[in-house]
């Protein structure tokens, strides 16, 4: 089997046999750009890629440019700049940008439930080998630091003791942190099943098991680029429905697609009750100080998307 990159892995979701979007006719492309928070990570970049290998975009009259940030500030500076008229991101940015004052809204679902999952050495059989060991996060106050939190509480485990979360960035410096042995687990998305497919880590488990409520990723734009720019929204969000619709069936994509393919959204519609879960939870830990009304944090206007 030939190596397994990340870009091999996303654009493989091409199923076999699927036919190119048919050009509409020739009309002026509006050039925009789309934003995620990191690359890895099959549901979040996949769609993207899809649909710009595919056509979609262009039929749509948009001439896009995908671009892949280190994480969600940095997205959030983007989409606040106007750099980037969608920003993809894990769900908790939105309460806690908005939170912190970023006039920014969740114009709809990209990822349904919770897809992020707890990947393992290949030597830990279950979660309760991790008690004493390090679990490698994004960053202290990220939605992968909470999810090792509740796991170590769902095992009864103090988590400023029983574990150590440490704050690592990228999925590549929580592979390194994983050679050297410095980690015996991390927390990511679904890109996880790629690298089980080289042998660098396992995926234990995948995190709903501790969040029943929940909404894993986000589209979101700023309230500057809603109102000026909303007919661009929807025909980047048809774009990108489209391209959730497709057959994602190769090998490359298999392990992936196992974890989230359930959980990709129809027509992106959003979940009150799973925001207002959401919101507890980083009350609960901290990572947001005052409840706001959960109409502060989303808009109706772009759902459902309908291709």
């Amino acid at each position: 089997m030939p190596v397994t990159t990340r870009r091999r892995f996303l654009t493989s979701g091409l199923a076999a046999g699927a036919t190119p979007l048919l050009a509409r006719a020739a009309r002026a492309q509006t050039a925009v750009k789309i934003g995620s928070a990191v690359l890895g990570d099959y549901s979040m970049a996949g769609p993207v890629i899809v649909a710009l290998e595919k056509g979609m975009f262009r039929a749509e009259g948009l001439e896009v440019e995908y671009l892949p940030f280190r994480g969600g500030p940095d997205l959030l500076k983007a989409v606040m700049a106007g750099e980037c008229i969608i920003g993809i991101t894990g769900s908790t940015d939105i309460l806690v940008f908005r939170e912190a004052g970023s006039p920014i809204k969740m114009v709809a679902t990209h990822t349904e439930g919770n897809h992020f999952t707890l990947n393992v050495a290949t030597d830990v059989q279950k979660v309760a080998d991790l008690k004493g060991k390090a679990i490698g996060v994004t960053r202290a106050g990220a939605t992968t630091w909470v999810f090792a939190r509740m796991v170590a509480k769902k095992e009864g485990w103090d988590p400023d003791k029983d574990v150590q979360v440490v704050g690592l960035g990228g999925l590549d410096a929580q592979l390194a942190a994983m050679a050297r042995r410095e980690i015996a687990a991390y927390v990511w998305g679904d890109g996880g099943a790629v690298t089980e497919l080289q042998g660098k880590s396992k995926v234990l488990m995948r995190l709903d098991a501790v969040t029943p409520k929940w909404i894993s990723q986000i589209q979101y734009a700023s309230e500057d680029t809603i109102a000026k720019h909303a007919d661009a929204i929807r025909k980047s969000q048809r774009a990108l429905f489209r391209a959730l619709k497709l057959g994602w069936s190769p090998e490359a994509v298999l392990g992936a697609h196992k974890i989230s393919g359930p959980l990709l959204p129809v027509d992106g519609r959003i979940s009150v009750e799973a925001l207002g879960a959401m919101q507890e939870t980083l009350l609960e830990y901290g990572l947001i100080k005052k409840k706001l009304a959960l109409d502060e944090y989303y808009t109706r206007e772009f759902t459902p998307v309908r291709i």
